[in-house]
C-alpha cells in the first residue's frame, strides 16, 4: 500500500502556483514533471501489486523519483528567484 500521495503539489504545497505556471510555460519543466508523475504511477502500481516487480526494481524507481523530485525542486526555486529578481 502506498504510504502517501506523492503528487508534486502535495510534496511542495508552497509552490503550487509556481508548479502550475512552469507546467504551462516551460517545456523542459513539463517534461520532467510528466516523468515524475509517470514514475509515481509505476511505483504505485508496484506497491499495490498490480504489476509484478522485485523489491530492487521498486527501490530503484523510488531512487529515480527522489532524484527527479530534487531536480524539480531546484528548478522551481531557481525560477521563483529569477522571477522575484526580475520584478524587483
Amino acid at each position: 500500500m502506498p504510504i502517501s500521495d506523492h503528487n508534486l503539489v502535495n510534496e511542495f504545497p508552497e509552490y503550487k502556483d509556481d508548479i502550475h505556471h512552469l507546467k504551462m510555460e516551460d517545456a523542459h519543466f513539463k517534461k520532467l514533471f510528466d516523468e515524475y508523475n509517470h514514475l509515481t504511477h509505476e511505483i504505485e502500481k508496484m506497491e499495490q501489486e498490480l504489476i509484478p516487480s522485485t523489491t530492487q526494481e521498486e527501490e530503484s524507481l523510488k531512487k529515480q523519483r527522489l532524484q527527479l523530485k530534487d531536480t524539480l525542486q531546484g528548478y522551481i526555486r531557481a525560477s521563483k528567484a529569477a522571477a522575484e529578481k526580475a520584478s524587483a
